[in-house]
């Protein structure tokens, strides 16, 4: 009868460590994979952090880009004038109705640019205009070439209207200045 006592105590010593490792064993599976959520968690917060700034900074741009645009647009009406050029007749932003309707002009009359050329020689206002111009086009390119990680979008400013209008006016601008 003590054997049967001991055997059974022994089987139930054996029986409770082995019920006491399989819930070892199945609680250090559940901690590892809320380890594993739980770094998954922050990885996504982590890349939410990175879209949200990412949209922020581009707002801001966006804010600051508007700002800057009117900025040369009140550099651009003065010139324009001057010139007798008259903007696009479409739904883009006024600046770019600007430009396109001074780079349309120059592309079917190219003395334009000796009209420009003239009114930067002549006039002090319209050199002013001319030269605040290029130096904000230029930072605002810049700018841009710094914050456009893949090159797009400043690429886009550069090769369009923009880059173009900064071409001509430098142009003008040059054949004012060497022009004496």
């Amino acid at each position: 009868m003590e054997n049967t006592i001991i055997l059974i105590l022994l089987s139930i010593c054996i029986l409770g460590t082995l019920v006491s490792v399989f819930f070892t064993f199945n609680a250090n599976k559940n901690i590892r994979d809320i380890m594993k959520t739980l770094t998954h968690q922050y990885d996504l917060l982590a890349k939410i952090k990175n879209v949200l700034k990412n949209k922020f900074s581009v707002n801001e741009t966006t804010d600051k880009a508007e700002i800057i645009y009117q900025d040369l647009l009140q550099d651009l009406i003065p010139i324009m004038a001057t010139m007798d050029v008259m903007p696009r007749n479409t739904s883009e932003h006024p600046l770019w109705r600007a430009l396109g309707g001074i780079m349309d002009e120059y592309a079917k009359n190219p003395f334009v640019l000796e009209k420009l050329r003239r009114a930067i020689k002549l006039d002090s206002n319209i050199a002013h205009n001319v030269s605040h111009y290029l130096n904000r086009a230029n930072m605002f390119l810049q700018h841009m070439a710094s914050t456009d990680t893949d090159g797009i979008l400043s690429t886009t400013f550069t090769d369009g209207l923009l880059g173009q209008s900064l071409t001509f006016f430098a142009q003008a601008q040059t054949l004012a200045t060497t022009d004496k």
